[in-house]
């Protein structure tokens, strides 16, 4: 008996450290014309949400003084921009295809996706 519970027991944690580590999803937040993200330890929101074809504006505000941080890549966008502390920065990004597309910052440490639907 006490190795059935031992193998339920174990079993079910290598399915929570499989979970916890593998099945999270990030939350996508929808743009509509216009959004604000923060760059503060990272980008939040991470995800976002585009309609293909449609102009969107992104505002970045950096609150963060993390050199890593002073620098914006949307690589498939060829975009790339200075974030200067506490200041806004508007991206407008016009997605074609439907898709996922990476933004980071210069040393790709921090990074956030548009996922394009």
């Amino acid at each position: 008996m006490d190795k059935i519970v031992v193998t339920v027991l174990g079993v079910g944690v290598i399915g929570f450290v499989y979970w916890f580590f593998f099945g999270k999803k990030e939350a996508a937040t929808v743009a509509a014309n216009k959004l604000t993200v923060t760059v503060e330890g990272g980008y939040k929101p991470s995800v976002i949400r585009l309609e293909k074809d449609k102009t969107t504006t992104l505002t970045f505000l950096r609150k963060d003084s993390n050199s890593c941080l002073e620098e914006l890549v949307f690589p498939d966008f060829k975009i790339k921009r200075y974030l200067p502390m506490n200041e806004p920065v508007n991206v407008e990004i016009n997605p074609k295809e439907r898709g996922k597309y990476e933004f980071h910052c210069a040393m790709n440490m921090f990074k956030g996706k548009i996922v394009v639907g």
